[in-house]
């Protein structure tokens, strides 16, 4: 499969084309931008272009913006990250200009300090988790006005004149936007009273959809039918099981501690350089996947 090839199910939005350059046909250049996949395509989606360079230790997105400034995506930089490309311990995205400083910020950094005195960000929970990531990335272009936003609407609802194709998806990916953004733990446990709840909640509709997709099954009367209608039963029942776990978890939400304001950054983190210093170094062969 060639570079091109993430692009998934959802063809309801062009993606922003590749990068022009040789490395784009390489089997190693592939594989790093497969390994990037998931923040590479939401942001094309939105007519982003995107490439992977080669920061002052690790491999970075480096994304282009309409105003000639651009958003350098990846892991702490110094001290060197040990994990693979694609799955660090941390992110880091700044937005830069070539020729106006004023412009650089740091927009998401969730690499743990090395500094234990140092306050951290409250997203440095989310390690290296990808969704987090882009959600904030998404939010921070929505506010600065650059890019139009064509993500589908939830709920099934048409968004510029196409109907979406994962509306529940997309409508439980707006609820845990939601809770990203909640300004107190009530918000937050009232946004799990829409997934918890033992009757009308996301994981007890969730079970019954299974339980249907079962008996939907059982109807063929074959063997892989029966099979299948047993896969869906347990799967109904751990779905079940996960809710009589949390079935408190909303009230412990409420009870904590109101959330403390998000610390200001006292210090420009020295992690990468306003550019990509280099060229992307000859690759190691690879077998093209």
């Amino acid at each position: 499969m060639g570079a091109d090839g993430i692009r998934g199910g959802d063809h309801t939005a062009p993606l922003a084309p590749l990068p022009d350059h040789r490395n784009v046909s390489t089997a190693w250049w592939q594989e790093l931008w497969r390994r990037h996949a998931r923040i590479t395509t939401p942001l094309r989606k939105r007519g982003l272009e995107c490439d992977i360079e080669f920061g002052l230790s690790a491999y970075i997105v480096r994304v282009s913006l309409p105003d000639d400034s651009y958003l350098i995506i990846g892991p702490p930089q110094e001290p060197p990250s040990l994990r693979p490309p694609g799955d660090p311990e941390g992110w880091i995205v700044t937005r830069e200009h070539p020729d106006d400083q004023a412009l650089f910020e740091v927009i998401y950094d969730s690499a743990s300090s090395a500094d234990a005195s140092s306050p951290q960000r409250p997203e440095a929970r989310h390690g290296g988790s990808v969704r987090p990531l882009v959600a904030a990335i998404g939010h921070r272009l929505d506010q600065l006005g650059l890019v139009p936003n064509t993500t589908p609407a939830p709920k099934g609802t048409p968004s510029a004149g196409r109907p979406t194709v994962y509306g529940y998806g997309d409508a439980m990916r707006a609820l845990t936007d939601r809770l990203h953004g909640a300004e107190s733990h009530a918000d937050a446990a009232a946004l799990l009273h829409q997934v918890l709840d033992p009757f009308d909640g996301l994981l007890a509709q969730l079970g019954e959809f299974f339980e249907a997709a079962g008996e939907k099954a059982k109807e063929a009367e074959e063997d892989d039918g029966f099979d299948l209608y047993d896969d869906f039963a347990e799967a109904a029942a751990e779905i079940r099981n996960i809710g009589e776990v949390l079935h408190v978890a909303e009230d412990r939400m409420r009870a904590l501690t109101p959330l403390a304001p998000a610390p200001q950054l006292t210090s420009t983190p020295a992690h990468m350089p306003p550019s990509p210093p280099r060229a992307l170094p000859t690759a190691r062969p690879r077998s093209a996947r």
